[in-house]
């Protein structure tokens, strides 16, 4: 991926990310639920539990579209480097959840 100078202000210096010790621990989550308007795009991520009929969104991440498709691109890369040495990822057999839960659709 290439960027331009203008778009990237840390290129040339080191970027400090910092990472607590709650955030280091992760979250776990089984479902991920994507909703956009036409300036951002919102990720819900959800653990669903087999047998309970309710489920709490335990992150939510929101970012700009352009964002959005860096990271798409980042997923891409990696799930293919993984594959590359662990083989193909296939499609777990399980329930399969309709994508948007019945909740409104994005707007801006």
């Amino acid at each position: 991926m290439s960027d331009d100078n203008n778009n990237n202000p840390q290129q040339g210096d080191k970027l400090n990310i910092e990472l607590n010790e709650e955030v280091a621990e992760g979250t776990y989550s089984n479902l991920a639920i994507i909703s956009h308007s036409n300036s951002e795009f919102v990720f819900d991520f959800i653990k669903v539990l087999p047998g309970l009929p309710k489920a709490k969104v335990k992150s939510r991440i929101m970012m700009t579209p352009q964002h959005a498709k860096r990271l798409m691109r980042a997923l891409q890369d990696n799930i293919s480097k993984f594959e590359s040495q662990q083989g193909e990822i296939k499609d777990a057999d399980g329930p399969q959840f309709p994508m948007n839960f019945g909740g409104p659709k994005a707007e801006a």
